[in-house]
């Protein structure tokens, strides 16, 4: 079972995904929370796999609560941030701090039951058009990169790996691109991330371009990364 805990300050917001997701024989939404105060209380006391954070609460918002869950050795929880907006100017900060992707809260319910399944399995939720936009914050605000020695550690395969997945592509989409089966291209990704301790794609994300390693070429009008579509 999928433990999950549901984080908003509106009762129905909570209701809603809750009815959603207790339909589902594989998920088991075992706490519910109105800020992010009592979301750090909830995740020790439940121990959730995902916790499905809101961004603006009162008390101590969704921000804040969730670089101080993933801060906190005792708690494995994985984190989506739920907000209004795709492009809200504090999903850049909720990814840094750790948070495994995020929802726009009109989702539909199909895509909430995918995500949820998503992260608990590991993987970072981000559709190919919001990494190539929140790459671009990325590229806009890091001017200096940061060292990475992890990365030192990676072989070349890896770095092409790497700079694939910093691209927002699945394991499926890099197998074919550098023609691999799905299953090594799943390999080298999981190899990646243990080498550089990342919890999953959305950090190597980070860590690929705020490193220096990969640079977003395609910003430039004419260059669109492989596998990329452009966004309208």
């Amino acid at each position: 079972m999928i433990r999950v805990l549901l984080v908003d300050d509106q009762r129905l917001v909570r209701a809603g995904f809750r009815s959603i997701l207790d339909g589902e024989d594989d998920i088991d939404v075992v706490a519910e929370a109105a800020d992010g105060r009592e979301a750090l209380q909830a995740a020790h006391d439940h121990r959730p796999d995902v916790v499905l954070m809101d961004i603006r609460m009162p008390v101590l918002d969704g921000l804040a609560a969730t670089r101080h869950l993933l801060e906190d050795p005792a708690v494995h929880s994985k984190v989506v941030i739920l907000t209004t907006f795709d492009l809200d100017e504090d999903v850049y900060g909720a990814l840094r701090a750790g948070a495994s992707g995020f929802l726009v809260k009109d989702t539909e319910p199909e895509e909430l039951i995918h995500a949820v399944r998503v992260v608990a399995r590991g993987d970072a939720l981000l559709a190919p058009s919001i990494t190539r936009r929140l790459i671009s914050e990325f590229a806009a605000r890091v001017t200096r990169p940061s060292a990475a020695p992890a990365l030192d550690r990676l072989t070349d395969r890896e770095r092409e790996v790497l700079s694939l997945v910093a691209a927002g592509l699945s394991n499926d989409e890099i197998a074919r691109e550098l023609t691999l089966s799905p299953a090594t291209a799943k390999t080298h990704v999981s190899r990646i991330m243990t080498k550089t301790g990342m919890r999953d794609r959305a950090q190597l994300v980070v860590l690929a371009y705020e490193s220096g390693a990969v640079t977003p070429r395609w910003l430039t009008p004419s260059r669109t990364p492989p596998g990329v579509r452009e966004s309208p």
